[in-house]
């Protein structure tokens, strides 16, 4: 896994982590997202159940949250599951 351009997860407090998520979005070509777009699933199988392409939310594991610069809650795309 690279985490090129990702904040790194502290080991220390656990915040930000490796996660299951679904992303609702229209487009798969962003790298971060909001957090009020990412619900976060606790198994693989979970988040690949709850996922819906023809309603734009795909699977995908994440890291975070993160703090953007802008104040804001975000998750860093590792990569899309199917």
């Amino acid at each position: 896994m690279s985490l090129r351009g990702i904040v790194p997860p502290d080991p220390q407090t656990g915040v930000s982590q490796e996660r299951f998520a679904v992303i609702f979005t229209p487009r798969q070509n962003r790298k971060r997202f909001p957090a009020g777009c990412v619900e976060i699933f606790d198994t693989l199988e979970a988040a690949l159940a709850a996922a819906d392409p023809e309603k734009k939310r795909y699977a995908a594991r994440v890291v975070g949250p993160s703090k953007s610069s802008e104040g804001q809650y975000i998750y860093y795309l590792l990569m899309w599951l199917e």
